[in-house]
């Protein structure tokens, strides 16, 4: 279940970027998306047709991932909100967990980084057109096809997993997400900071500190699982706390097969890179050039 305020301004975007946010938490999890229930809060006396907008932005959504809205509930507040609560199904045994990453695999991001910053500069009427809607074409992309080659690759391997752990980069930021992996799986993430994909826009509104105020809160409780090898300019690092809006799938996959099931995601999301790799450790978060 999520949900969440506007992020953008255009109603039926919103709708979608919350539908696929939502739906996220299916993939990331390798399951498919049977059924959603809708969740909305929405002001006395607010045009309607906005809300008609919101929701038929989530509903095509959710008809684009192969799942129905089944019903769902809608209360009155002061600022609207919508999101979904997702029904999805895997087999118990190909679930893949934050758990199972090991030394020596690969890390690949499926999708570039940034949102928070952008999404800031739009509340301040400060972002570019451009900028937006490009996030909002990120934001909108569902993370079907990355989680359907995992599954894919893994059940080609059968006795040996291609791909052993996978989350997907949401409001705990990459760092914040990045520990929860590292810690349960009892291992480090060395990521290099160079190979890390960013939206357009993103690192000219962070240069100019303009952060939303989830970065602060990620970055004052994960910093302490970090370690720099690398020296970064206060924006830099921030941007690695910068909480993402239906981000992409970070995955720990065996470094064997590590090109080839890159190549397979980036037939249809391109931006997909390997950013570092999985050391021996108890958790930390190890930032390289």
């Amino acid at each position: 279940m999520d949900f969440f305020p506007p992020v953008v301004d255009d109603p039926y975007s919103f709708g979608a970027i919350a539908a696929a946010n939502a739906l996220s938490d299916i993939y990331a999890m390798g399951g498919t998306p049977l059924m959603a229930l809708n969740l909305a809060a929405y002001p006395n006396g607010m045009d309607l047709g906005i809300l008609s907008e919101i929701l038929r932005g989530g509903a095509e959504k959710v008809l684009e991932s192969g799942a129905v809205i089944a019903g769902g509930h809608t209360v009155t507040d002061k600022e609207p909100k919508y999101g979904l609560a997702v029904t999805g199904e895997i087999h118990p045994n190909k679930i893949i967990k934050k758990s199972g990453a090991q030394p020596g695999d690969v890390l690949i991001l499926t999708k570039p980084l940034g949102i928070g910053t952008i999404t800031t500069a739009l509340k301040r009427g400060e972002a570019d057109q451009a900028h937006v809607e490009a996030a909002i074409a990120g934001m909108s992309q569902l993370n079907r096809h990355a989680s359907e080659v995992a599954q894919e690759f893994n059940n080609q391997r059968k006795s040996r997993d291609a791909v052993r752990a996978m989350t997907d980069i949401t409001g705990y930021s990459l760092i914040g997400h990045g520990h929860e992996m590292a810690h349960l799986s009892h291992v480090n993430l060395h990521i290099n900071f160079s190979k890390l994909k960013w939206y357009a826009g993103a690192v000219h509104y962070a240069k100019s500190d303009v952060f939303p105020g989830g970065m602060h809160r990620n970055h004052d409780f994960f910093q302490q699982w970090v370690t720099l090898e690398t020296s970064l300019e206060d924006w830099q690092q921030y941007l690695l706390f910068d909480p993402q809006t239906s981000g992409g799938l970070l995955m720990s996959v065996d470094k064997i097969i590590a090109d080839e099931l890159l190549a397979e995601l980036q037939k249809f999301t391109p931006q997909a890179v390997i950013i570092g790799q999985v050391d021996e450790g108890s958790g930390e978060i190890i930032i390289g050039h």
